[in-house]
C-alpha cells in the first residue's frame, strides 16, 4: 500500500526516485545520503538526528547491525528524569501529571521512530531487496502493501528498515496465528495492520457473559473477526460484523472462512452500525483516548473517544426490543489521566442507556508485570470491563 509519495536523491550525478512506503506516516526525508558498511554508528546517529535519510548500499545484515547500534545510542541518551517519571506516576499523582507523562512518553517514542527510521532499504519493483545478503521478504511486503503491479510496477521502492522488520514480524504472526481458548484452541490469524487478539481477556469476557437465544447480533469494528466467531460458536444464529478498514474486512473474512463460519457471519464495510436492529450489539473499540500518530495506530488509539461515543449515541436506535449492547472497555485511559472515571457513565446516561450489569477481568499479558515498562503503574492497575447496556424505556 503505497503512500503515493516518492523518495528522491542524486546518484552518480543523476536524479533518482523510488516509491516511498511508510505505514507509520513518516514522510520521505528531504536530505538523502548514500551510505554503506563504512559508515560509523556515531556518524549515522548524528545524521539521523539531523533528519538525513541513510539510503543503504552495503551488506543488508550490516544495516541490521547499524539499526541495533542506533537503538543503543538512543537508550543511552534517554533522559534519566523521564525514566523516573514512570515510577512516580502512582495513584497519588494528579490526573494532569499522569497525562503529561503519557504525552512525554509518546513524544519519546516518536523521536525514537524518527531516528531509527533514517535507515532506508532499496527494493526492486517486485519487492526484492537490492542488497548483498538481502533476504527474500516479497511475500511479507505483498501482504502489507499489496501486489507490486498494483503499487508502482514501473519503478523501485524504498522503505525504512525498521518498518520492513515490523511487517516481516507481522507476516510470521499471521502464519502462526493466535490460539483462542473460547474457540476450542483454534487459531485466529491477524493481517498486517489489524489488531491481533493476543490480549485474550476481552475475548474471555464475551465468551462468558450471559447470553440467551439470539437470532441476530452485530459486531461493531470486528477487526480479525474473533468476537463474531465467538458469538456464532455460542449459538447466535446470524452475526453481521462491520469494519471500515479494508485490511480488517479481508482479515475477518479469511478467519471466518477458515473457522467454517462464513455462512453464519456476514462481513460488511460500514462506519459503526449496519442497517437494522439486533438483539445484541457488541463493540470492542480502541481503548486509549489519544491521537493516533500513524494509520496503523487506529486500532489502539481513539482520539476524543470518538468511536466509543459514536457507538453509545447510536446504540439505542440499533437495538431490538429488550436487546443489549455489550461495550468492552479497558480503564487504562483513566489510569493514564486521559479520561475521567465519570466520563463513560455520563456518556451512557446521555445516550439514553442504562447499565444492566458489568463484568470485570484483570489483564494477564506480560506487560502487567514488566517493571521496566514506563507505563507499568497504569498497566498494573488496569481492569477490562464488559458493560451490558440497554435502552431506557
Amino acid at each position: 500500500m503505497s503512500s503515493g509519495l516518492a523518495l528522491q536523491w542524486l546518484q552518480d550525478g543523476e536524479a533518482r526516485q523510488a516509491c516511498w512506503h511508510s505505514e507509520s506516516g513518516l514522510r520521505p526525508p528531504q536530505r538523502v545520503q548514500l551510505v554503506d558498511d563504512t559508515l560509523s554508528a556515531d556518524a549515522a546517529y548524528r545524521l539521523a538526528c539531523e533528519g538525513t535519510g541513510l539510503l543503504w548500499q552495503g551488506d543488508f545484515q550490516n544495516a541490521r547491525h547499524l539499526l541495533q547500534a542506533l537503538s543503543r545510542r538512543i537508550e543511552r541518551r534517554a533522559s534519566p528524569k523521564g525514566a523516573r517519571a514512570g515510577k512516580g506516576a502512582d495513584a497519588t499523582t494528579t490526573t494532569t501529571s499522569k497525562a503529561h507523562f503519557f504525552h512525554l512518553h509518546r513524544q519519546a517514542l516518536a523521536q525514537r521512530a524518527r531516528v531509527l527510521g533514517a535507515v532506508l532499504i532499496p527494493l526492486e519493483a517486485d519487492y526484492r531487496i537490492a542488497l548483498r545478503r538481502g533476504p527474500d521478504w516479497r511475500v511479507a511486503c505483498t501482504e502489507a502493501w499489496g501486489p507490486p503491479d498494483a503499487t508502482d510496477p514501473a519503478g523501485p521502492h524504498v522503505a525504512t528498515l525498521r518498518e520492513l522488520l515490523g511487517l516481516v514480524g507481522a507476516h510470521e504472526w499471521r502464519k502462526k496465528g493466535v490460539p483462542i481458548a473460547a474457540l476450542g484452541g483454534e487459531r485466529v490469524h491477524a493481517h498486517y495492520g489489524v489488531f491481533s487478539p493476543v490480549r485474550g481477556e476481552y475475548v474471555d469476557l464475551v465468551a462468558q457473559a450471559p447470553l440467551g437465544p439470539t437470532a441476530l447480533a452485530f459486531d461493531i469494528g470486528t477487526g480479525t473477526g474473533v468476537l463474531a466467531a465467538v458469538l456464532a460458536r455460542r449459538g447466535v444464529e446470524r452475526v453481521v460484523a462491520t469494519d471500515q478498514d479494508p485490511r480488517a474486512l479481508a482479515c475477518a473474512t479469511e478467519n471466518l472462512t477458515r473457522l467454517g463460519l462464513q455462512d453464519r457471519v456476514q462481513v460488511l464495510q460500514a462506519n459503526l452500525f449496519p442497517p437494522g436492529r439486533a438483539a445484541l450489539v457488541v463493540c470492542n473499540p480502541p481503548w486509549v483516548p489519544a491521537k493516533a500518530s500513524s494509520p496503523i495506530e487506529h486500532a489502539v488509539y481513539d482520539e476524543g473517544s470518538a468511536m466509543v461515543r459514536g457507538y453509545l449515541n447510536g446504540l439505542a436506535e440499533h437495538l431490538a426490543p429488550h436487546g443489549e449492547g455489550w461495550l468492552i472497555m479497558s480503564d487504562l485511559g483513566e489510569h493514564l489521566g486521559l479520561r475521567d472515571p465519570s466520563d463513560l457513565p455520563g456518556w451512557i446516561a446521555a445516550a439514553g442507556l442504562r447499565v444492566v450489569a458489568r463484568h470485570d477481568i484483570r489483564p494477564h499479558h506480560a506487560k502487567v508485570s514488566d517493571l521496566t515498562d514506563p507505563l507499568h503503574v497504569a498497566r498494573a492497575a488496569e481492569v477490562t470491563c464488559l458493560w451490558r447496556l440497554a435502552a431506557v424505556v
